[in-house]
């Protein structure tokens, strides 16, 4: 059996949840036949940069642009021209990405994300190749491109999600509420009290992650300096290497910074709530691990509708400034029996069991 599970380099998630379906396979089901590749790297270098460099800098730079493309191609009216276009760009500049699939004879396609999903579709529509399109939906809410005719099956985060996919016109047997895949790290035990000693930190503290994906986005050094008075904190800068160094410098009592990490479910076993942004994978993650979030810098269009259904199903709180956060964190320490609420409520959401969900339909 010939599988391939394919994503797009435009925002880390997408990724994310790739890996995770990739080494999942490869460990546990090692006579498949398993590739792992990038769609962009088989386009034009034009659209490639744009697809890859537009996105970090609408999101860092424009995010009102953003807003308004999202919006732009969610508004029903004028999809038939939005779709139609982007339909036909996509198409022009993944001409090799086709070539691809058609030469290779995949049995499988597994998408994270909706370029190649579209591109995949559209292929077996149009009878050139056999395999069956699976979408793996990275968000709990649907923008309307991640609906695509051809598509064998749609993976959903959760319940709620499959509604909002039937509303956008997908058929309701096609759709799995799996969860989106999280690699399996995040599903093994920890000894937590070995693990702070790894980290250097105390066992007995409260302990707040901060981390807001791969741009280090947010008010994150004005939120370190007030919190750092009121618990442990272990703040991931990522990407954002001045911030890095100005915290470094500080050096605030009771505070670890990181830059990019490689061990983020270590430290989501040792905490005991999240400051973070609503993307889809880090959603996923913090729930496989129960762990209470409050969420900041939402990106408009998929993050805030991410934190639409969260806050439906009573978890997580959003927040607009620095001041509103602190006096969230203050009240989720000082009552200990609010964030006992938030882990009963993610205990009814959360999919321990998406990858073994997924894997048991390549059959």
């Amino acid at each position: 059996m010939k599988v391939i599970v394919v994503y797009a380099s435009a925002g880390a998630g997408h990724l994310r949840s790739a890996e995770a379906i990739y080494a999942f396979l490869k460990e546990n089901h090692p006579q498949i036949d398993v590739e792992l590749i990038d769609v962009l790297d088989k386009t034009g270098g034009l659209f490639r940069f744009l697809y890859r460099q537009g996105y970090s800098l609408l999101v860092n730079h424009a995010v009102s642009l953003w807003q308004g493309a999202y919006q732009l191609t969610y508004f029903r009216p004028l999809r038939w021209l939005t779709r139609g276009i982007a339909r036909l760009i996509n198409r022009f500049n993944t001409r090799e990405f086709a070539r691809y699939l058609v030469g290779e004879n995949h049995d499988f396609i597994i998408s994270t994300h909706f370029l190649p999903s579209e591109i995949s579709a559209n292929l077996k529509n149009q009878k050139r190749i056999n395999a069956k399109v699976i979408t793996v939906i990275t968000d709990f809410c649907v923008h309307p491109f991640w609906i695509s005719a051809g598509t064998d099956i749609y993976i959903t985060a959760c319940e709620y999600t499959n509604v909002l996919l039937s509303q956008e016109g997908a058929r309701q047997d096609i759709i799995r509420p799996f969860g989106i895949p999280v690699h399996p790290v995040f599903l093994k035990p920890y000894d937590k009290g070995a693990l702070c000693v790894d980290l250097g930190i105390d066992d007995d503290k409260f302990t707040i992650l901060i981390s807001t994906g791969s741009f280090g986005i947010g008010p994150l050094e004005e939120v370190t300096k007030y919190l750092c008075q009121k618990a442990q904190l272990l703040v991931v800068c990522a990407g954002n290497k001045k911030l890095y160094q100005r915290l470094k410098e500080k050096d605030y009592p009771g505070v670890r910074v990181f830059g990019f990490v490689d061990n983020m479910q270590e430290l989501m076993s040792v905490s005991d709530m999240i400051i973070t942004k609503p993307g889809g994978l880090t959603i996923a993650e913090l729930l496989i691990k129960e762990l209470p979030p409050v969420f900041i810098s939402a990106i408009p269009g998929q993050e805030t509708g991410n934190a639409a259904v969260l806050e439906s199903h009573g978890i997580g709180l959003v927040v607009n400034s620095a001041k509103e956060l602190i006096k969230a964190v203050s009240d989720y320490k000082d009552n200990p029996d609010k964030l006992d609420a938030v882990r009963a409520n993610i205990r009814k959401i959360r999919k321990p069991a998406a990858l073994k969900e997924l894997c048991d339909v390549l059959r």
